[in-house]
């Protein structure tokens, strides 16, 4: 696996040469948050689709 490093280097390297620091900071972020949300789903800290639904008819 990659490491997170090398992974946001890649993806700040596709970035176009027009790319300013905001771009490579929501870049970054958004590798950030995937990370996060994978292990989250590794660890068993997800909520049913059907407890979505239930929270959502009292919106």
């Amino acid at each position: 696996m990659e490491t997170l490093k090398k992974e946001a280097i890649n993806a700040i390297s596709r970035l176009p040469e027009s790319a300013d620091i905001d771009d490579i900071m929501y870049r970054v972020y958004v590798i950030d948050k995937i990370k996060k949300g994978q292990e989250a789903v590794k660890e068993g800290k997800i909520v049913p689709v059907e407890s979505l639904k239930e929270e959502m008819k009292s919106w």
